[in-house]
């Protein structure tokens, strides 16, 4: 009788052992598949890292990404403390540094698979700098390194690690201030949307009104929905948070572009909240203290409104997630 419950008991034990080692390699299997765990044999940048020749040729290519953009950096990051409208930027760097930091085991272990293919995309960013240079576009020679940095990536690095970099590169170009051509051509309709929904706002709250173009005429003085009121420092502002926002709460693609996309409508309703509000002190308290004071402490205000909108989107998402979630 021992001897049966010996038997068995090893038997158990073997089983145990047996279904550990499934687990084990299927788990192994699934980490390779994601991109986390390498095949064995397969070129990293960490084993291309114990290469000290290949210290020596990173160094020779940041340089000479140096020597091209240094300039033009500094001139972006001027542009970033200087423009309130790019303000956001400043973000950018910092947030940028934390996702190669977050990323940094799926970056490291990542098959390299160096490719030819990805030499136009390198001679294309160096056409667009040059032309950028000669033609005194800044908007060009800042998007050239980005376009750069995605050939250098696809070519030193392969198509899977471009892959792997897309949404980094995609956050680089949030910090890319528009042409003047294309921010000229979309402040101008956000006057024009602003003054119209708020000069048919305000009659609702007695406020007679005439609206001229993005001039609202009120019988206290005419309130102009200037440049700098079109809303979109707050929809670029808020549009960067909400890119940010998305990468730590959400944890699907679907719901992280949802929610990016959901600050567009928030930031032209906060703008358009704003200038109804100051219409109103115009008309029912003081003109000065409405265009001074109040203008300044309503943007602040919007935004905080508005990244509260943000996270309202962000638990309705949570929850109607839960909701369709099967039961287990």
């Amino acid at each position: 009788m021992t001897m049966l419950y010996d038997i068995r008991g090893r038997v158990s034990e073997a089983n145990t052992s047996h279904m550990l080692k499934i687990e084990t390699l299927s788990e192994s299997e699934m980490l390779r598949e994601e991109g986390n765990v390498p095949a064995e044999g397969a070129c990293t940048v960490v084993r291309l890292l114990q290469d000290r020749s290949v210290w020596a040729a990173v160094g020779l290519v940041a340089a000479l990404l140096l020597c091209l953009y240094l300039r033009i950096s500094v001139k972006l990051v001027q542009d970033w403390i200087n423009y309130p409208d790019y303000s956001h930027g400043l973000l950018i760097p910092f947030f940028a540094a934390f996702l190669i930091w977050d990323q940094r085991k799926t970056l490291l272990n990542t098959p390299l698979k160096p490719s030819w293919s990805g030499i136009p995309l390198v001679v294309l960013g160096l056409v667009i700098l040059l032309v950028g240079i000669f033609g005194a576009d800044l908007f060009l020679s800042r998007i050239s390194l980005i376009a750069l940095a995605a050939g250098l990536i696809w070519t030193l690095l392969g198509k899977v690690m471009l892959g792997k970099a897309k949404f980094l590169l995609f956050v680089l170009v949030l910090a890319i201030p528009f042409p003047t051509v294309l921010f000229n051509h979309i402040t101008f309709p956000l006057q024009i949307l602003a003054s119209e929904v708020a000069s048919n706002l305000l009659p609702l709250a007695g406020v007679p009104v005439l609206r001229e173009g993005n001039v609202i005429n009120l019988p206290a003085m005419p309130l102009e929905v200037a440049e700098a009121c079109s809303g979109i420092r707050s929809l670029m502002s808020l549009f960067t948070v909400a890119v940010i926002f998305g990468y730590f709460l959400e944890r699907g693609t679907m719901r992280r572009t949802l929610l990016a996309l959901a600050s567009v409508p928030i930031a032209v309703a906060a703008n358009v909240a704003r200038i109804v509000g100051t219409g109103l002190c115009v008309q029912y308290w003081d003109p000065d203290k409405a265009m001074g004071f109040f203008h300044e402490f309503s943007g602040w205000l919007m935004f905080l409104v508005s990244l509260s909108c943000l996270f309202l989107i962000h638990s309705l998402m949570a929850r109607l997630m839960r909701r369709s979630a099967p039961a287990l």
